[in-house]
């Protein structure tokens, strides 16, 4: 029996005893949805399977004693089938014994299921717009971005687990003053000039510099002949920007594009495909800012101060109102924030029902702003927009931060990490942590191979589980027909326990957006497994690992366990099959490979 079933079966037996008038002042609307009265492991095994708490949280609606109200839970409880006894503990907890085939019946369910097993549906029907990295098209993915990579990819795999339509997004930033000085140190790189004040350095940038004049030099283009002086006009007579020239234009358009495509392989290169790759560019060539503001002037939310075009954020939260266009003329940065959350909830494909905005640490500021607009275009702020913001990455290695890329300077990039611990190891590692805690990647501990390193400990328990596989079919044994209440030891139990915990763990990590949540668990399940391997074997008395992979420890139990019966053996590799199933669920939904071999 899973915990789901458990919860509705303890909201079922709540609803008759209110019925019956058992339950004194509680009514009907007193007891909470199936998904608020969950059940949980409890500490101590010897407690039982399961425990709830529902008396304590229904005592003082029913103005009874916790205690009181738990005993006629555990009454009905009693006779419910698959459950062997119920105990009522301390002020009011209800501790739950399966009987062992119902305890079991989790191993049948996982291999029906397959992979499918723990994803259910309870956000379908709902569009989320996910946007995450959006680095500026100045540089390579820095290891913030790459963060985001992770956890956005794992987010965006988990909401879709539970049923929602995801679509992932990257935002281009490829307007406005970053772009200026992304092409004002091209120009400098390729004159062989120091980079501006406010320029980018790095050895990228001679490197994309040196490709932009060839390019242009292939085409027939003398890229350093043209002007460096600002011309007014670009050479099909539209205006120039601010401070550019024709030389700078076309380092700008021709750069651009480069960087763009070498940020979209990247990505590629780390699981990472979006659905849609947005440029803020486009907002104003196609009259999308304009739109917007028109929307919330028709709303009474804009209005004329000192020559500028303020929003009046303040009337929806905001401490203070925001300037969209300046006195000069020019669009604040905010105003294509405005034009691109409008966009997105009102496309022609895919509206966003909900956007997620996944910022960095230094976007904090930005909340009370956004969520002003989400209200004043009628939306409810957290519901239809919701912004995440992640902490720091510090890089470590041999106990010392590492902050020098060669190629980037003073950053580390997404190709750093990658060829320090591979994709595995540093989308893992970056996806284990709450993004809203700050985390240290220790490149030394995630290139090793022990049981400290948490992909590795993981990706080994599925690697061992399918050697067992192997092993037992040399071995000739199999697990049709197997009776599953044989799983009766103490480790069957904690690993039968661990299986029937995947799919409320599944609930809760996408209701929280807490990826982070899924490696726990699997660092969890694989802990349990790599017990249950040491003590109960599938395969009579043989190594199911190269001698090398095991401590003595493990290889003197494997020596001295005792070959299982036949009908045991079945059942163990019957478990055995179901843990692989759910590694491998969890790991795919963090974007990582589960191995057969290591």
């Amino acid at each position: 029996m899973s915990p789901e079933a458990l919860s509705a079966l303890i909201s079922q037996i709540a609803h008759q005893l209110v019925e019956s008038g058992q339950t004194g002042q509680l009514t009907e609307e007193g007891i909470p949805p199936v998904s608020k009265l969950a059940v949980m492991r409890p500490k101590d095994r010897a407690h039982g399977d399961w425990s709830s708490n529902i008396a304590m949280q229904l005592a003082k609606k029913a103005g009874m004693n916790p205690r009181d109200l738990a005993l006629l839970f555990a009454g009905e409880l009693e006779s419910a089938q698959g459950i062997a006894s119920v105990e009522v503990a301390g002020p009011g907890f209800i501790n739950i014994t399966l009987d062992k085939a119902s305890a079991a019946a989790v191993v049948d369910q996982v291999l029906a299921q397959g992979r499918r097993y723990g994803r259910n549906d309870h956000l379908s029907g709902q569009t989320l717009n996910l946007e995450f990295v959006s680095a500026n098209p100045t540089g390579p993915i820095h290891i913030g971005g790459v963060r985001w990579a992770a956890v956005g990819d794992s987010m965006a795999r988990l909401l879709e687990a539970n049923g929602a339509k995801v679509v992932r997004e990257y935002y281009f930033n490829d307007h406005g003053e970053q772009i200026n000085r992304f092409a004002k140190s091209l120009v400098a790189a390729a004159h062989g000039e120091q980079t501006p004040a406010d320029g980018y350095k790095g050895a990228y940038i001679n490197e994309i510099a040196e490709r932009v004049v060839a390019q242009a030099k292939a085409e027939g283009l003398d890229l350093l002949g043209l002007p460096r002086v600002d011309a007014g006009m670009d050479k099909e007579g539209e205006p120039l920007g601010e401070g550019d020239s024709p030389q700078r234009e076309e380092f700008r358009k021709r750069a651009v594009p480069m960087m763009f495509a070498e940020i979209q392989q990247s990505m590629k290169d780390f699981r990472v495909d979006f659905d849609v790759w947005f440029h803020e560019n486009s907002l104003y060539e196609d009259g999308e800012v304009e739109k917007a503001i028109a929307e919330l002037r028709s709303k009474g939310d804009i209005y004329e101060k000192d020559g500028a075009t303020w929003f009046a954020s303040t009337k929806h939260g905001d401490d203070k109102d925001r300037v969209i266009i300046k006195s000069d003329g020019n669009y604040a940065y905010f105003a294509a924030d405005i034009a691109y959350y409008y966009n997105k909830r009102h496309r022609a494909v895919d509206p966003a029902q909900v956007a997620i905005y996944m910022l960095g640490a230094d976007h904090h500021g930005y909340i009370g702003r956004m969520m002003a607009m989400c209200a004043a275009f009628g939306d409810e702020p957290g519901v239809n927009m919701q912004i995440l913001i992640g902490q720091l990455v510090n890089v470590m290695k041999d106990g010392k931060a590492v902050r020098m890329s060669k190629r980037a300077g003073n950053v580390v990039t997404i190709d750093d990490l990658v060829e320090a611990i591979g994709v595995d190891a540093s989308r893992y590692s970056l996806a284990r942590t709450d993004y809203n805690t700050s985390v240290d990647i220790d490149l030394d501990l995630l290139a090793s191979h022990s049981n400290e390193n948490p992909v590795y400990y993981v990706q080994y328990a599925h690697a061992r589980s399918c050697n067992v596989a192997r092993n037992a079919a040399d071995a000739q044994i199999g697990s049709e027909g197997a009776d599953l209440a044989l799983l009766d030891t103490e480790a069957d139990g904690v690993v039968l326990a661990a299986l029937a915990q995947w799919p409320s763990v599944l609930a809760q990590a996408g209701d929280l957006r807490a990826p982070h949540k899924i490696a726990h668990y699997l660092e969890d399940l694989a802990s349990a497994y790599h017990k249950w391997y040491n003590m109960e074997r599938v395969v009579p008395m043989a190594l199911t690992d190269p001698e090398e992979r095991q401590s003595p420890a493990e290889r003197e139990a494997i020596r001295t366990a005792k070959s299982p019966e036949p009908a045991r053996a079945a059942a163990r590799l019957k478990l055995n099959q179901a843990v692989e199933t759910v590694i491998a669920a969890g790991l795919d939904l963090l974007g990582v490979e589960a191995p057969h071999k290591m």
